[in-house]
């Protein structure tokens, strides 16, 4: 609120001029009485600016009504419990009751059954609509007090807590209205709704204050313009997956094949060749398991950035092709024809088999306010998931994850145009895209669900982690909420890669 504020004198000032300055104190600026109205109720707190006098002056009362049972040796707050208010004029004139023992009477121009709360704030922001009286409700659940067994002389101080559950309610539909602000391009609401998230998260623990405090600081650099870091890549691209597949070539039937692998990774911020180093890794481990091996790395801002022919790819009666991208294509599709020509360069190659792996969430979709709400559940439930995976912290591999999520957050929430790069999309986008371009689905069979099921079974600590079957495809979850799928392609017309996207499983 906006207020005139004045130097107030100490003893030396009359009582006349002391009123006009508490007047003046209270006084608002016309213009920004709505904007108060507005930010109170999107926080929740049943009162209007104009009713702020009135609650001064009650807590004044307060005041001296508990000064005064301090005196006398009474603590009546002794046992009471009081949980986080939004009924501000209710909450105090309480507090006064309990003293009094009888209702103090209200200002006739202030009405305490107005329900301000979050329908101030059209749209999927608004709290549910209320059916009984909001003010007998506040007062019955906001307030329990259980009267002392003996009294005594000693004075006890009022238990104050803030009621975790309520507030991190609150705490949501803050995150909702501050979106639908910077939506409405109300940016002066977002500015005061993104400043309060930060007091409402510092009350809540473990995932629900770390996403809410990524999504915090998105709406931040969106708001203030604040450009975000470079993605942080946290080593998908270390050649985790191909020991494995390494593994299984060497235990084939007749001898293993000869492996050639290129990678194509980012340049790194300190210049290192991190591509060169796994290379080296998995040279080593083909020497100690008997495969001819060969490596190649290339360093690409962009997938779009390369050709077919810079890979160098030998004609298909000499070389079976394998493509395998783990979170590589949905960056695409923040450059215009970025994934139709990387698309169209794979078929190219005529590979034997293509595996796609991305996360199963909507978050390219044109409405801000949509991407917002479905990027804030989809990684609520990967922080969850997080938590519940028995990893204790300090790690360095769940400070890292963290860390890669919140960038991915602040991509999501922060960026247009192409610098919002993280543009994931559901399985059945993925579908349709690759079948348009000539590509044929490969069913992932039982054997690649079982060996995912007790994979997961070995290292995913959580009970929480499920693998299921989605025509074809293979879908990791927390719990019923799907977080990543894994499709498999072939060129139609050509047959079925079943056996080697078994090896690739």
């Amino acid at each position: 609120m906006k207020r005139d504020h004045q130097e107030i004198s100490g003893s030396g000032s009359n009582p006349a001029e002391s009123s006009s300055i508490k007047g003046k104190l209270w006084e608002e600026d016309p213009d920004a009485g709505g904007m108060d109205d507005e930010l109170l109720a999107v926080l929740g707190y049943k009162v209007r600016s104009s009713d702020m006098a009135d609650v001064a002056q009650k807590l004044e009362m307060l005041e001296k009504v508990m000064g005064t049972a301090q005196e006398d040796g009474i603590s009546q707050l002794g046992d009471t419990v009081h949980f986080n208010p939004s009924d501000l004029s209710g909450w105090v004139q309480n507090l006064l009751i309990e003293f009094n023992g009888s209702t103090t009477t209200p200002d006739p121009n202030f009405n305490d059954d107005s329900e301000y709360d979050l329908r101030a704030i059209p749209g999927v922001a608004a709290y549910p609509p209320v059916k009984s009286d909001p003010g007998l409700e506040n007062t019955r659940k906001r307030a329990k007090t259980e009267s002392s067994s003996s009294s005594s002389s000693t004075t006890t101080r009022p238990v104050v807590l803030i009621d975790s559950q309520e507030t991190g309610v609150r705490l949501v539909h803050t995150l909702m209205a501050c979106a639908e602000a910077v939506q409405q391009d109300n940016l002066k609401l977002a500015d005061a709704l993104v400043k309060h998230i930060g007091l409402l998260a510092s009350s809540q623990t473990g995932a629900m204050r770390k996403v809410a405090t990524y999504f915090a600081e998105a709406l931040a650099r969106r708001i203030y313009r604040i450009f975000p870091p470079d993605s942080l890549d946290p080593s998908y691209n270390e050649g985790m997956q191909w020991p494995a597949l390494m593994q299984a070539l060497a235990l084939r039937p007749g001898g293993p094949p000869a492996f050639r692998l290129t990678g194509i990774g980012p340049p790194q911020p300190d210049d290192t060749d991190a591509l060169q180093q796994v290379g080296w890794k998995l040279a080593e481990l083909a020497e100690r398991i008997g495969i001819e091996f060969e490596f190649r790395g290339f360093v690409a801002n962009s997938l779009a950035d390369l050709e077919p022919e810079m890979l160098d790819i030998r004609p298909p009666e000499i070389e079976v092709v394998a493509v395998n991208a783990v979170f590589e294509l949905h960056p695409l599709l923040a450059r215009p024809g970025g994934i139709e020509k990387v698309v169209s360069s794979i078929k190219a190659m005529k590979p034997k088999i293509v595996t796609v792996v991305e996360q199963e969430a909507n978050h390219n979709g044109p409405v801000f306010l949509d991407r917002f709400t479905e990027a804030l559940h989809y990684y609520s439930t990967l922080f969850d998931s997080l938590e519940g995976s028995g990893v204790a912290p300090p790690s360095q591999d769940l400070a890292m994850s963290e860390l890669y999520l919140g960038r991915q957050i602040c991509n999501v929430v922060a960026c247009e145009g192409m610098d919002r790069v993280e543009r994931h999309e559901p399985l059945t986008q993925w579908r349709t895209r690759m079948e348009t371009a000539g590509f044929s689905p490969v069913h992932l069979g039982s054997n690649a669900y079982k060996q995912a099921s007790m994979l997961l079974a070995l290292f995913a600590s959580g009970d929480g982690y499920r693998v299921e079957e989605n025509n074809g495809c293979l879908m990791l979850g927390w719990h019923t909420r799907p977080l990543i799928a894994t499709s498999a392609w072939r060129l139609a017309g050509t047959e079925s890669g079943s056996e080697l996207t078994q090896e690739l499983s």
